[in-house]
């Protein structure tokens, strides 16, 4: 389905160079989700590695939650 705009209240169809544009901001749109979604995926393992850390050395998961907010 074409994409279109409403100007002074009348649908208008995309110019092809404001398909490439919106097509392009979709794609990077999608690309900084996926990027986010890598970096907090991250962010878990390293806390998860911390975690299993701390209780390797004695403490329980209940301590680690207080100490740590983890």
């Amino acid at each position: 389905m074409a994409r279109t705009k409403m100007v002074n209240g009348e649908v208008i169809p995309f110019t092809p160079e404001e398909e490439a544009a919106r097509d392009a901001e979709e794609a990077q749109a999608v690309a900084g989700k996926d990027a986010r979604e890598l970096v907090k995926a991250a962010k878990q393992e390293r806390l998860d590695s911390v975690r299993s850390k701390l209780e390797a050395m004695g403490l329980t998961t209940e301590e680690v939650k207080d100490a740590f907010g983890l």
